[in-house]
This record gives C-alpha cells, structure tokens and sequence, in this order.
C-alpha cells in the first residue's frame, strides 16, 4: 500500500514536471517572439528617427534656399519698379520736349511769317528745332561780315530764343564743296566757323542771348542738304543753321538709369 503510495506519488510528480515542462517551453518560445518583435520595432524606431532627421535637415535647407530665394525676388523686383520708374520718367520728359518743340516751331514760324520760306525753313530733326537761314539772308559772297538783312531775321529768332531760357542754341555753319580762299577766308572750314561766330556774337551782344547757352560750330561742306553738283543744290548747302536743343548736361542726365543692385 505504502508502495502504491510512492509510486502514485512519484507519477503525478512525474506528470506534473512534465505537464509544467511543457509550459516554460511554449512560454519561452511565446518570449523569444516578443522579444524579437521587440527588435524589430526598434529597428523601425531607429529608421525613423533617422528618416526624420534627413527630413528636417531637408526642411532646414529649403527654408534657407527659399529665405533667399525670396529675397533675390524682392530685389529683383524693387530693381524692376525702378528701371520702370525711370522709363516712365523718361517717356514723360520726351513727351513734354516734343511739346515744347511743336511750341517753339509754332512760335519762330509766327514770327517768320513774313519772310520767303526758301530763305528760311524751321522744322524738327533729331528731336531738335532747326532754323534753317540761307546765307544770302545773312552773309554776303564768301563773307563772314553779317549783312544788314540779318539783323531783322536774327532779331526774330532771338526773341523766341530769349523766351526758352532752359535750352542751348547751337550755331552751325555750312558751305558748298566749291574751293575758296579770299582774303582772310583760307578755305570752307575756316569760312563756315567764321560765319557762326559772327552769328553768336550778334545773338550775345545785340540781341542779348545769354552767352552761356551758345555754341558756334563750323561744319565746312561735309553735312550738304543737297548735291553740290548743280547750282540749285550747292545754293541750299550754303546756309547757317540755328539749332535749338535741351541743354546738354540736363540732355546727358535724362539719359543716365538708375543704380541697379546686382
């Protein structure tokens, strides 16, 4: 009895080992899943933590690159508004000269009204008012003495002249290609020069131009109006011009742009 006992005993002990035997092993097996799944979620968890950080090392870049970007873009746009505002300027200040041009031929052909138009043309070129004078208006044959119709027509031109106080006044003159040579005349540079200052001494001293607008020129036979191969076009080449124009360093200004930043 007391065998059967042990031995009873000693089977259920056996069973029982065996039975929790069974239990580590699936318990074990059951941990080692976890545990590697454990590490599989950190490794994703380094991932991403890797992965967010490029992200924001990316992030920080392009805010940088857009940061400038943005204000390349701002000045290029401030320097566009002012290159706009001086083409604008530009293009007012071209519209009001052309104003004061049609204004000044409006008033030198009233006032010229009574002298022949082949003596005397007034037109615009280059954006300037030229007063055409042929040179039996003014000078004698091979002369650079002013004769006495020239006071009379000067006297016309400068009153106008007088009225514009803000421009310069160029006198040209000009000659046909006929060699000359008299007296103290040496050739047609020397004649055409000569003609002009007789002119701007008459504007200065009797018609009282302020003499710092004037500007004599002499331009000899080399800008001709017509041919110098007939008689009618060397007559028209032989004249003095007058020409009416914005004062050159208000001219050289207009001209100028705006500083632009790079």
């Amino acid at each position: 009895m007391k065998s059967t006992f042990w031995f009873l005993s000693l089977s259920c002990f056996v069973l029982f080992s065996a039975c929790n035997g069974g239990k580590v092993k699936e318990l074990e097996k059951e941990v080692g899943l976890k545990n590697k799944i454990i590490e599989e979620l950190e490794e994703q968890v380094e991932y991403l933590k890797t992965t967010n950080k490029s992200q924001i090392d990316v992030m920080s870049d392009l805010s940088i690159v857009s940061k400038t970007g943005a204000e390349s873009i701002k000045e290029s746009l401030e320097n566009m508004s002012r290159q706009y505002g001086h083409i604008q300027d530009l293009t007012d200040r071209i519209q009001q000269k052309d104003s004061l041009n049609l204004a000044l031929v409006m008033n030198l052909k009233r006032s010229l009204v009574d002298v022949n138009d082949e003596d005397v043309q007034v037109e615009v070129r280059g954006g300037k008012v030229h007063v055409s004078i042929s040179d039996k208006m003014l000078f004698n044959s091979g002369s650079a003495r002013l004769n006495t119709a020239a006071k009379s027509v000067l006297e016309k031109v400068a009153t106008v002249i007088n009225d514009h106080s803000g421009l310069d006044v160029m006198v040209e003159g000009h000659t046909d290609n006929q060699p000359i040579s008299a007296g103290c005349i040496n050739d047609n540079w020397d004649l055409s020069a000569k003609r002009a200052t007789s002119v701007v001494r008459t504007l200065q001293d009797d018609h009282y131009v302020d003499p710092e607008r004037l500007i004599a020129a002499g331009r000899s036979e080399f800008v001709p109006r017509d041919d110098n191969s007939t008689a009618a076009g060397r007559s028209k080449n032989r004249r003095t011009e007058i020409v009416i124009m914005p004062q050159l360093d208000q001219f050289f200004k207009l001209l100028e742009s705006p500083t632009l930043d790079n």
